[in-house]
């Protein structure tokens, strides 16, 4: 069965660190971009980074760049987003997504999502 998978989410205090995984399933995660959404409470889902197949370019949101890296080892079918300087305002459901096509950083560019991950930054 196709899909992907996120882990590493949890509780961490104000400029703690994280790192998130999402593995791939059924299918192979270097022949697609792979993005990072989230979701705050009570908000919509926004784009975080992105990365393309080879892991040559990557592109970040303004509110967590040079604070966040994304990152690729196709070898283990996994995308990586490694969270640094965490703020409360980045508390959220963080999603990865298989880019379909269409502008990146939209949701409606993604056909196939994982089920999320709470990242909950607070002290």
């Amino acid at each position: 069965q196709v899909g992907l998978v996120e882990s590493g989410g949890g509780l961490v205090q104000p400029g703690g660190s994280l790192k998130l995984s999402c593995v791939g399933s059924g299918q192979t995660l270097g022949n697609y971009r792979i993005t990072w959404f989230r979701q705050p409470p009570g908000k919509e889902r926004e784009f975080v980074a992105t990365i393309t197949t080879a892991g040559i370019q990557t592109y970040y949101a303004d509110s967590v760049k040079g604070r966040f890296t994304i990152s690729r080892d196709n070898a283990k079918n996994t995308v990586s987003l490694q969270m640094n300087s965490l703020k409360p305002e980045d508390t959220a459901v963080y999603y990865c997504a298989r880019y379909f096509r269409g502008t990146a950083t939209l949701v409606q560019a993604y056909d196939f999502w994982g089920q999320g991950t709470q990242v909950t930054v607070s002290s």
